[in-house]
């Protein structure tokens, strides 16, 4: 299955820290790769060193593109690595390394995590695909996985969630609660997977409110508050009264909150972040596949070469924290959506879709297969301007 998608993954007594040294993307001065101490129970720990040989737990390490307090995207899979502590206690010890850079440098950290023990290492974000295929060729006794990428091998998988679902679900709230009919965008990198989730944004808005455009603004990073908090306030100037982002963190969130305009969290639940803003959060719960893999790698059904796409019906994707200030029929379309998308009754991207450009993309009835999804580079007929990089 191809997922052509973005991203876009220490705790121990005794345990050797990793440490890697990053040159920043995009910047002409060195930085170091933070390495910190994954925060645990002193018991899980205790239980592990006491552990007899022939019962040594299972080596987990994670690369995470941001920092696990960004809020948003880093902190969804850090959640969910905690999750796996409690999940296998002293059968498992965990650890991760922050910031580390979507380029070549990932491939030595990658290493790096394998030299320290490592046997199952997950890496969060898309532009890890290539270097960790590298590695994977080398280190046929480690198992890999990589979060929204395409690439497999014998030893890595690839794993995603399906985000334009929770995007589509605050789509029908931004509808409903717009007075200018104008929604707004903060987009990270113009990959398929973020534009799927703009378009998806507009199609839910538009199904309560036909007279919704939504504009766009690009800062083309993951993550960088100045960036996305100034991008929110263009979005603002051009009359737009409700925002959505897809960058990690809540500096979009937070910007509205000064403005007295509405916002969504993503990724996680942001509602402290900015409460009177906050209309809800489309929430990232990678924990069911953190917790699938780990048992498959302990018990020795793990198999690479494959890869998942989990949603709503899976437990991956759910909108939440849905404010007060949102009307009870608006929450009621919520609900339905969510209820449809559970049980495969609701399908978000079914014809007739028309292109921005007036073009049909998918025909009446029609409905997209995953090969369609996964290609995504247009926007839908409501998204103002042009998707960068085309041509057209």
């Amino acid at each position: 299955m191809s997922f052509h998608s973005k991203r876009s993954l220490i705790k121990a007594a005794g345990w050797t820290t990793l440490a890697a040294a990053a040159a920043l993307v995009g910047c002409g001065k060195k930085d170091e790769v933070a390495v910190v101490a994954a925060p645990a129970s002193a018991a899980p720990m205790a239980a592990a060193s006491a552990a007899p040989p022939n019962a040594a737990p299972l080596k987990i390490a994670f690369a995470y593109v941001g920092v696990p307090g960004d809020g948003g995207w880093t902190f969804a899979h850090d959640n969910a690595r905690k999750a796996l502590e409690k999940e296998f206690g002293a059968k498992i010890v965990t650890s991760f390394v922050e910031k580390v850079p979507e380029a070549a440098d990932a491939e030595r950290v990658f290493r790096d995590m394998a030299g320290q023990g490592n046997k199952l290492i997950f890496g969060t974000t898309f532009g890890y695909m290539e270097p960790m295929l590298k590695v994977a060729a080398d280190l046929k006794d480690v198992k890999f996985e990589h979060a929204t990428g395409y690439k497999q091998a014998e030893n890595m998988r690839t794993y995603d969630s399906r985000t334009y679902e929770g995007a589509y679900m605050a789509g029908i709230i931004a509808g409903g609660m717009t007075k200018t009919n104008t929604i707004g965008v903060v987009g990270s990198i113009p990959i398929p997977e973020v534009i799927r989730n703009i378009n998806s944004f507009t199609l839910g808005a538009q199904s309560v409110n036909p007279k919704v455009k939504t504009k766009v603004v690009w800062v083309n990073e993951w993550y960088n508050p100045p960036k996305e908090t100034e991008a929110a306030q263009s979005l603002m100037n051009g009359g737009a009264d409700v925002l959505m982002q897809n960058t990690d963190s809540s500096a979009v969130l937070q910007t509205a909150e000064k403005a007295g305009k509405y916002a969504f969290g993503w990724d996680s639940d942001m509602t402290a972040y900015g409460p009177k803003a906050h209309l809800a959060s489309a929430v990232i719960n990678w924990a069911p596949y953190y917790i699938k893999a780990t048992r498959e790698a302990l018990d020795g059904s793990w198999k690479g070469g494959s890869g998942i796409w989990w949603g709503v019906k899976e437990g991956a994707i759910d909108i939440v924290s849905i404010s007060d200030k949102v009307p009870a029929e608006i929450k009621a379309k919520v609900e339905a959506a969510k209820a449809g998308l559970k049980d495969g009754s609701f399908v978000i991207w079914k014809g007739p879709i028309t292109g921005s450009d007036g073009k049909e993309v998918l025909a009446k009835d029609a409905v997209a297969d995953d090969k369609f999804l996964g290609g995504v580079k247009f926007y839908v007929k409501g998204v103002e301007g042009k998707v960068p990089g085309d041509g057209k």
